[in-house]
């Protein structure tokens, strides 16, 4: 695993590159801090985007479906574009121009392969259950060989990515406009975990595990920044 990705053409930053990034440990930061993504692939000639779950093993994305699903099943062969993005806050400036958003975002290029190893299946799965809720895959019953069949997993090398992060308040604190004497700066977004909700189904008794309990109360998409919860200043984040 090298230090730095290569460039290339899809991935060369031609905006705001000061909150760019090719660094693989920036990319393995935005990946490991959630579990949903979008699939980006053409579909009998019209481009489709897909929301789907992830998982990441070494230098390989795991993107998991129904192999009645065209957009997995015809992915192979043909770059696809995954893309993977956090919401951090709204940067609310002293004008409209210098509004925008606190964000952490991934995206990913390259030919996905069709996982048909049965053993490479399983591994691929694993990481996909892991990613979204540590300490489940161990808990539950693992796939029979029929969900496997029914599964399509795609994996995508992580070698053609780029990243983009933007925090901080608004850019214009310090500019003719800070005499306007309008509020600005920033209004934090974050999702949490709630308390979990037993299925209706289930005989009393039975209580969540400590892996999902302890989850309660805990910000969803990885750790927010400092200055997203209100606990020190960054530096100027324009759009």
């Amino acid at each position: 695993m090298g230090q730095e990705l290569e460039v290339t053409e899809r991935t060369r930053l031609r905006r705001l590159r000061e909150k760019g990034s090719h660094r693989r440990s920036d990319l393995d930061a935005v990946l490991g801090a959630g579990f949903l993504c979008h699939l980006g692939v053409v579909v009998d000639g019209a481009p489709m985007v897909v929301p789907t779950v992830y998982g990441v093993d070494g230098d390989r994305l795991y993107l998991h479906g129904s192999v009645a699903s065209r957009s997995l099943v015809q992915a192979p062969g043909a770059v696809v574009c995954v893309s993977v993005t956090y919401v951090d806050g709204l940067v609310l400036a002293r004008s409209v121009f210098e509004h925008g958003v606190n964000y952490r975002s991934a995206m990913i290029y390259g030919v996905p392969r069709l996982v048909t190893d049965p053993a490479e299946k399983l591994s691929g799965l694993r990481a996909l259950t892991e990613q979204s809720t540590p300490g489940q895959w161990a808990y539950v019953r693992q796939p029979s060989r029929k969900e496997l069949a029914a599964t399509a997993l795609l994996a995508l090398d992580l070698a053609e990515a780029s990243v983009k992060v933007a925090s901080g308040p608004p850019d214009d604190g310090a500019g003719p406009d800070a005499e306007l004497g309008v509020w600005a700066g920033v209004l934090p977004m974050v999702t949490w975990f709630g308390a979990p909700v037993a299925d209706p189904l289930l005989p009393a008794g039975i209580e969540p595990p400590a892996h999902i309990a302890e989850r309660a109360g805990t910000a969803v998409f990885g750790e927010v920044p400092a200055e997203e919860r209100g606990e020190g200043q960054g530096e100027g984040q324009g759009e």
